[in-house]
């Protein structure tokens, strides 16, 4: 800013400070009003093109506005949310170990369900699950009905869900 340039930056403050005053007020409070008015004054003045500008009033009027929502940016990014850790109400990350030991377990009991199955019924049920067999191809594989398969895949069933049941109660 020139010499000459100060007269009119002086009085144009004058005039706006007041104005610029009631606008931080009604959007922040009395408390950071002025501080936001010099801030934005302080913005004018340092941009350096005060002396060309056709109409300061807008460019005075959208540095306050823009100081407001860099203002709200930072509050926003300045709330952080702690939350207190308490050992003995925070649960412990459940260790993998015990996964695989469940697992184990789990299989161990399947595989038992499956060899107290009957020596047909185990192989109808293995045709269709591990197999991917239909019950028609099962029926036609081994020489009995439909309805043999659906039996079949009935009792397995029936069983295996009973001894995985009992399993997850007693675990």
């Amino acid at each position: 800013m020139t010499r000459d340039a100060t007269p009119a930056f002086e009085a144009f403050y004058r005039v706006e400070h007041r104005r610029l005053l009631r606008f931080f007020r009604r959007n922040v409070g009395r408390d950071e009003a002025p501080d936001l008015v010099q801030e934005t004054f302080a913005r004018l003045l340092r941009s350096g093109a005060f002396e060309r500008m056709d109409n300061p009033q807008a460019y005075l009027t959208r540095s306050a506005r823009n100081l407001l929502i860099d203002r709200a940016r930072r509050q926003q990014q300045s709330k952080a949310v702690i939350f207190p850790f308490d050992e003995g109400s925070d649960a412990p990350i459940y260790p993998e170990q015990t996964w695989r030991i469940e697992e184990a377990d789990l299989r161990r009991a399947y595989g038992r369900a499956l060899r107290s199955l009957s020596r047909r019924t185990r192989r109808v049920f293995l045709m269709h699950r591990m197999r991917r067999m239909t019950y028609t191809e099962i029926a036609k594989h081994l020489g009995i009905g439909d309805k043999g398969v659906q039996h079949h895949m009935s009792l397995a069933l029936t069983r295996i869900r009973g001894a995985l049941t009992a399993w997850s109660v007693a675990g």
